[in-house]
């Protein structure tokens, strides 16, 4: 059977481990970039994504993570943090991690050969239609990642599978297949490294451009942060005052107006008459704060 990319030897393997530290992190960090590059083959795969997860978010649905090992991680890291960057409710988020997250303490590689643990953990989790399903696995045959991505398919849910493997299995079962074409690993076979760099960049791409669809990004700014710390607090009074053109002083008050969402707080630093009145130019523009601001522009 051909090895399939990611098993197979990078260029550089043999005697790698004899080599003077300097050239082999070297070889290790042109490796990563080798890597990273190869995600803009996959850009309008992306974009699809994207997409229908912004449809997802903005109905009833959520997203739905299903991973194990290294996949798990970078999967896990993209979905904690959509709350807290980009405002998305928890209740919309969930992870299935093979194993359970109480797996992370020890990362064995049993529990994702086991599909009826996959098949429990969608079903009991109720995916169905309005639910989108993300399955990542580097080598694109992973039991746990397959089993739920075809159990999620089955219930009605839209399904996004990301290998770096092309012709996989697990493109047969997903509605969108993102083929990330990774080198060989410097280390045959741990995904973690470059497989794992390029997961990385393609859910952040797709996370970010959800965002952007909903309109929680305006001008580079996340304006649909949640400000639950110093850092986030002062940074949401710089947005305000970014895009409104008031001092941090005003954008300070209006954030206190309105209980920190920043969004309203645009619209108030920017000269929106109340809370209630920024709420309702926000709900006229479907949330969306650049078609707001042109309305209250032409009231002025």
């Amino acid at each position: 059977m051909t090895p399939r990319q990611t098993e197979m030897r990078h260029s550089r393997a043999q005697g790698f481990d004899l080599l003077a530290p300097e050239e082999a992190l070297m070889i290790l960090a042109q490796a990563q970039a080798a890597a990273a590059d190869t995600v803009q083959t996959a850009v309008p795969q992306i974009a699809q994504a994207a997409d229908v997860m912004a449809q997802t978010i903005s109905g009833t649905g959520r997203i739905i993570y299903a991973a194990a090992g290294s996949s798990g991680l970078m999967a896990m890291a993209d979905a904690l943090e959509l709350p807290g960057t980009f405002g998305i409710d928890r209740s919309r988020i969930k992870i299935l991690f093979a194993g359970g997250l109480n797996a992370l303490a020890a990362l064995e590689g049993g529990p994702e050969d086991d599909i009826e643990a996959a098949r429990r953990d969608v079903e009991q989790a109720g995916v169905g239609p309005g639910d989108c399903l993300l399955a990542l696995t580097a080598s694109g045959s992973t039991p746990y990642p397959l089993m739920a991505a075809e159990t999620a398919r089955r219930a009605g849910a839209r399904t996004i599978g990301i290998s770096t493997n092309a012709d996989v299995p697990l493109f047969k079962k997903v509605d969108i297949a993102i083929c990330l074409p990774t080198p060989p690993e410097v280390i045959a076979g741990a995904t973690r490294m470059g497989a794992g760099t390029a997961q990385k960049i393609a859910l952040n791409m797709m996370s970010t451009l959800m965002a952007v669809r909903l309109g929680h990004v305006h001008d580079g700014f996340m304006v649909n942060v949640v400000a639950d710390n110093i850092k986030l607090r002062q940074r949401a009074q710089g947005i305000v005052a970014a895009i409104s053109g008031v001092d941090e002083a005003a954008a300070s008050e209006a954030l206190d107006a309105t209980g920190g969402a920043v969004k309203l707080a645009v619209l108030i630093a920017a000269g929106a008459a109340s809370v209630e009145d920024a709420r309702g130019m926000l709900n006229q523009s479907g949330g969306q704060l650049r078609p707001a601001l042109d309305a209250l522009a032409r009231l002025a």
